[in-house]
């Protein structure tokens, strides 16, 4: 008896694909994680249920994928030469109308990673882990050129830093961040801990 064939997993089109990463992104915005389900992303991007969980399996998968598309790009794409022109790059990336967008979707992920364990999983693997893989990478170059001495304590507290900066702007000074904000931030805090000159 012949066996059964695995399920076929239909191929999407890469701008099919960023249409619904970007649906689902939208739909985060307007209702949030908990409130968003799979059968409002399949009739706000006119798909069906069905392929919506053969191609990602669940709602944690699928917004995942979609933060992490919605990214403007990968830290290890930019290397200026230098650690500060590194940070700025990364900064300037995106434009401040976008970087509002991003942190207030950003903390209404983050209120319901707290209860959904397969979103915070999804998030640690897909977005977490490589970010610092990457960042790492960042610093360990910058440890290369000599900008950074390898014992330096701060090293381990990058991405805690810049998110803490990023993500409390708006709790404390009930402001948005800004590319301006981010900047002054990264020169007056960020890279004075790691012991990078600014000017």
């Amino acid at each position: 008896m012949a066996e059964a064939a695995p399920p076929r997993r239909s191929r999407l089109t890469p701008e099919r694909e960023a249409e619904l990463y970007e649906a689902v992104l939208d739909l985060l915005r307007e209702v949030g994680y908990d409130a968003l389900t799979m059968d409002a992303v399949a009739a706000r991007t006119r798909s069906s249920k069905a392929t919506l969980y053969r191609q990602w399996g669940g709602k944690a998968e699928l917004v995942v994928k979609a933060l992490r598309h919605g990214k403007p790009a990968r830290t290890d794409e930019i290397d200026t030469g230098t650690l500060r022109g590194d940070l700025h790059a990364l900064v300037a990336l995106e434009d401040d109308c976008t970087v509002e967008r991003n942190a207030a979707l950003m903390r209404g992920v983050a209120m319901a990673i707290h209860q959904n364990p397969d979103l915070r999983q999804a998030f640690r693997e897909q977005l977490v882990e490589p970010e610092m893989a990457e960042f790492r990478r960042m610093l360990q170059r910058a440890v290369g050129r000599g900008e950074i001495r390898p014992d330096c304590p701060a090293l381990d507290f990058l991405l805690h830093m810049l998110v803490g900066g990023f993500a409390t702007r708006t709790l404390l000074d009930d402001q948005p961040p800004t590319r301006t904000f981010l900047t002054s931030y990264l020169d007056a805090v960020v890279l004075p801990a790691l012991g990078v000159p600014t000017p």
